[in-house]
């Protein structure tokens, strides 16, 4: 079945920022661009709000990567870093992806998220069944949950075309990669 993209939908991006930014680091030592993938995801369809769930650091080193978002017209959602006694670290935004998706649901066609987490099957069925939204989910799909690729309206696989997705010296660097092949 294909999926209709037109126009008029009012389109909605909520980016899971730590999932692929670990899925490129780990599977290509690579960084994202998030601008780009917003972008291209929406399409000329209308684009309503991107918003990107991110994680301070103490160290504040995050800042120039944030503003870039926002030059890209992507807001930030912020949350501290929590670091545990023993040394764990936690940086967990699913559930306020969650929340501001069903919030946002009823004013939106189409919803794209981008993560490959497999948790978020729960919501894309709510929001397709309570809501009427086209589901879209943009991820790596060597890294991206089978069961969430089956249950949403469309699968953008960055794996496809891995070098307009990522940035800088670690683009060039995987491109050497393959061309060494």
């Amino acid at each position: 079945m294909a999926v209709i993209k037109q126009k008029e939908q009012r389109v909605g991006v909520f980016i899971d920022t730590q999932n692929l930014y670990h899925s490129a680091k780990n599977l290509y030592h690579g960084r994202v661009n998030f601008g780009q993938l917003v972008k291209d995801a929406v399409g000329n369809r209308a684009l309503i709000r991107a918003v990107a769930y991110v994680i301070t650091t103490e160290s504040g080193e995050e800042k120039s990567f944030f503003e870039a978002l926002e030059k890209a017209g992507i807001e930030t959602k912020t949350k501290n870093l929590q670091i545990f006694i023993g040394g764990s670290k936690k940086a967990d935004w699913d559930v306020g992806i969650a929340m501001d998706a069903v919030k946002m649901g009823p004013k939106l066609d189409t919803v794209i998220l981008m993560s490959g987490d497999g948790d978020f099957i729960p919501l894309v069925e709510y929001l397709q069944n309570t809501h009427g939204c086209q589901v879209e989910v943009v991820a790596f799909g060597k890294s991206a949950s089978g069961k969430l690729i089956e249950v949403v309206d469309d699968f953008f696989d960055l794996d496809k075309n891995v070098r307009k997705y990522l940035l800088g010296k670690q683009r060039k660097q995987k491109e050497n990669e393959e061309t060494d092949q």
